[in-house]
């Protein structure tokens, strides 16, 4: 069968590549991405194989297009996609792509550095200019010995023949980041002891930082002081603070010369530094246009090397001799790739099928609709070689399953909607290179997505919930008229019982079952959790055990494929029947009971829960009346059938094995009747897989060579089997009740949220008289809770029950799991991860 169903055949093929034409070879099975390589070199060192120079040389390339690649992002620039199929690059071309790199980033290295020189200048002209504007018409005031005012504001530069004519005074003028200026303010009057006159101001325009571009305030500062001595102390204060001191004239005259000169420089500067930026533009577009596809084709060309590095060097080193697996169907178009790609070379590359020994790995293939759910299957594990593939079977039952616990038309149809508005928009390409994670994730699993509320709103109809509410699609089967007229209900009986009873024996009351789904008038009854408690509890159990039954039948399938016709009679048969003869018995029972009684004699009808515990205690309850006649002999014979299959389940197929086992060393040439006596039930001087001659097949089609055999982990392996299949249909069963609280939760939540939002807030605007006001906010916070709390919160839970179900049918033996995917050598990966 195809390998929707089962994984397909899958063969070990030898490569024998012209060495002239083995790159071109590999390179074109990239493409095609059909082949697993094999190492044959496993034993020799990374460093040492035949192409380590190369794959160093495509490292060495790589790490210099990371830094023109961090480059165009420093920029602010984005890598466009490659156009085009781009193939891996001949080895010539190597050379030419080496060079080219190297001299843009050298381009960009000298461009880069220039443009933070010419940067760090302009910087510190302008912090220059901001220190001159600020002592320009500023200038510092002479500190006098009393505090009046004539006396502050006495200048500073006296004139000629003042008191003050031998003293001088120096200034020291500079630029400090504003988050130090308040530290280097007091270290200065305490390292000074005031004998100075400090003045620090913020510029009035931001300055544009030279490393980091931003731009940012700086504090500027003029002190004088007088004498050396605290000159060196407040030279020693602003180095250790990192300041940018420049030289400040005392002569206003002279400043204002200094400062019209550092305008002029700064705007010379400005323009060489817009001309150094458009030469920078003009390389960042060159990269822009080549580093894309060099960035594939050496991630393929390493990609290619790499593979070479797995293929041995035949005796005459005229060719590589390669081993991989690939799919029996694509042989041939392997074998015309590998020709076509070595007819230059004069010798083409041949291709042929070897035995192996090895189990070969599993190949299923999928496409964007059972990508999900084959995903899901595999997180429990990948099934073994041409094992049962459970995918199919899981598109209808996992979503089936998610809607039983999840059933509600509305919270469906918008889980729908969602969905197919991402089916309808899985071609855009904006949608498909999104990088959001969780939109990523929600995109992966869409058809899931959109199945899970396909069927959420099928459920929903047959619970007849719709955002918690009933629905009268159809009239209903209750009759309160008839009711009404043959009880003689009169106004005092009405004022008497608010509760009214609704007798389906009274001639006309019940007019028969609801066309689809639960009727409509149980919405209105107080027992209507009571009889949805029971009929959801029931249905629970009637599909898990259909779900695990049908996990142990999918198992026949594995056996007769196999040839393990034995597994088949010793495993499958007493699992069914241990499984059907307790389990399956209570799904008659209650199908029993649905048939059998009527609302005539319900209040009589036996309880089904007490039968199924008087069955395994052999006994009978006088207030329990037997469903039907010899019910007692029935359960007494299938208890005792279903215990008489354990001793089978877990001696058959050891005993088998190991009759097998003997049977086979008697054929065997050379081997004496001393030695066959030696083989005992524990001998453990062997070594062999637990699974013995059994899993032969399943390992290794081609190899049918005898396994040795312990039996001691075969027994082992079995009765961890037959417990964990005894104990896990008690335990499963039990497990699949979770279908039926989940989906009350569901109910009530859905039903109490109903009754905070929509309820409450409509009483209020009923009393307000403002209804078209306070309908807004209403239906807002409804919608955005029920999104919040029901689609995510409830809808996650119930996907993480259904994931824990289909993990119960699995265990059912017939998917091991362990078995590891097939993962072709090919380029798709290298163009997906291209940014």
């Amino acid at each position: 069968m195809g390998s929707m169903f089962r994984s397909e055949e899958v063969a070990l093929v030898q490569l024998f590549l012209p060495t002239a034409a083995a790159y071109t070879c590999v390179s074109q099975l990239g493409e095609l991405g059909l082949v697993e390589f094999r190492d044959l070199n496993a034993s020799v060192s990374a460093f040492q194989r035949r192409f380590v120079v190369d794959v160093r040389r495509c490292e060495e390339l790589e790490k210099t297009f990371t830094f023109l690649q961090a480059e165009v992002r420093r920029a602010g620039l984005a890598l466009p996609l490659p156009e085009g199929v781009l193939l891996a690059p001949p080895p010539r071309d190597l050379l030419r792509i080496q060079e080219e790199s190297d001299r843009l980033a050298q381009e960009l290295r000298d461009v880069r550095g220039n443009q933070q020189a010419l940067r760090a200048q302009l910087h510190q002209l302008q912090l220059h200019s901001a220190v001159l504007s600020q002592g320009h018409g500023h200038g510092p005031q002479l500190a006098a010995t009393h505090t009046d005012m004539p006396l502050e504001r006495t200048p500073l530069l006296q004139a000629p023949g003042g008191p003050h004519q031998d003293l001088r005074v120096n200034f020291v003028a500079g630029a400090v980041e504003p988050h130090k200026a308040a530290a280097l303010e007091r270290l200065l009057w305490r390292a000074c002891r005031g004998f100075l006159i400090a003045s620090f101001r913020e510029t009035e325009q931001q300055l544009e930082d030279p490393v980091t571009g931003e731009p940012a305030t700086w504090t500027t500062f003029l002190i004088s002081y007088w004498g050396e001595q605290i000159g060196q102390k407040i030279r020693k204060i602003t180095d250790c603070f990192h300041c940018h001191v420049f030289p400040f004239a005392e002569q206003e005259e002279a400043r204002l010369g200094a400062l019209q000169q550092l305008q002029q420089q700064s705007h010379e500067l400005q323009e060489v530094l817009g001309e150094t930026e458009r030469f920078l533009s003009q390389v960042l577009g060159r990269v822009q246009k080549l580093l894309p596809p060099w960035q594939v084709q050496i991630r393929k060309m390493k990609a290619v090397y790499l593979a070479l590095n797995q293929c041995s060097v035949s005796t005459t080193h005229k060719c590589l001799i390669a081993e991989a697996w690939c799919a029996t169907r694509d042989l041939p178009t392997v074998q015309q790739a590998l020709q076509d790609s070595s007819s230059e070379a004069g010798v083409s590359a041949v291709v042929h099928r070897i035995p192996c020994r090895d189990m070969p790995p599993t190949l299923v293939r999928t496409n964007r609709f059972t990508a999900s759910f084959q995903g899901i299957v595999d997180a429990y594990g990948v099934g073994r070689y041409q094992e049962v593939n459970p995918a199919p079977y899981t598109i209808i039952t996992f979503p089936f399953l998610f809607a039983v616990m999840f059933g509600d038309v509305g919270h469906g149809l918008l889980m729908f909607l969602f969905a197919l508005a991402m089916v309808l928009a899985e071609n855009r390409p904006a949608v498909k290179t999104a990088q959001n994670e969780i939109w990523r994730t929600f995109f992966g699993g869409r058809y899931l997505l959109l199945l899970m509320g396909l069927f959420s709103v099928y459920t929903g109809f047959i619970y007849n919930e719709c955002f918690s509410r009933a629905t009268a699609i159809f009239p209903s089967g209750w009759s309160v008229a008839a009711m009404a007229n043959q009880s003689g209900w009169s106004d005092t009986f009405l004022a008497e019982h608010p509760l009214l009873t609704l007798d389906p024996n009274v001639t006309g009351v019940f007019l028969g079952p609801y066309p689809f789904g639960i009727d409509p008038v149980w919405s209105l009854a107080v027992n209507h959790l009571s009889f949805l408690n029971s009929f959801k509890m029931k249905m629970s159990v009637l599909l898990g055990v259909t779900h695990m039954t049908f996990g142990v039948v999918l198992g026949v399938f594995n056996h007769m494929h196999f040839g393990q016709w034995h597994r088949l009679l010793l495993e499958t048969v007493p699992e069914l029947v241990f499984l059907l003869a307790l389990f399956g018995y209570l799904v008659f029972l209650i199908v029993y009971k649905w048939l059998r009684f009527t609302a005539a004699d319900a209040a009589s009808a036996p309880s089904v829960l007490l039968h199924f515990i008087n069955m395994f205690l052999f006994s009978r309850s006088a207030t329990n009346r037997p469903l039907f006649s010899g019910q007692e002999v029935v359960q007494s014979v299938l208890v005792v059938l279903a215990l008489a299959m354990v001793p089978i389940l877990l001696l058959g197929t050891p005993l088998f094995l190991r009759q097998q086992h003997r049977r086979h060393a008697r054929r065997r040439p050379g081997r004496g009747r001393g030695d066959e006596d030696k083989t005992g039930l524990l001998d453990a001087s062997v070594s062999v897989s637990s699974q013995g001659l059994d899993e032969e097949k399943a390992e290794c089609p081609g190899d049918r060579e005898e396994a040795e055999f312990v039996a001691s982990e075969v027994f082992m392996h079995q009765a961890i089997h037959t417990i964990e299949f005894c104990l896990g249909c008690i335990s499963n069963t039990a497990s699949y009740l979770r279908l039926w609280a989940l989906s009350l939760a569901h109910a009530q939540l859905s039903e109490v949220l109903w009754a905070m939002v929509m309820r409450v807030g409509l009483g209020l605007s009923d009393e307000m008289g403002v209804v078209a006001v306070v309908l807004v906010p209403i239906f807002a916070a409804f919608a955005v809770m029920t999104v919040a709390i029901l689609l995510v919160m409830e809808g996650l839970s119930a996907f993480l029950h259904a994931l824990r179900l289909h993990w119960v049918e699995f265990q059912n033996k017939f998917y091991a799991g362990t078995g590891y995917k097939l993962s072709p050598f090919t380029f798709a990966v290298e163009d997906a991860e291209h940014p």
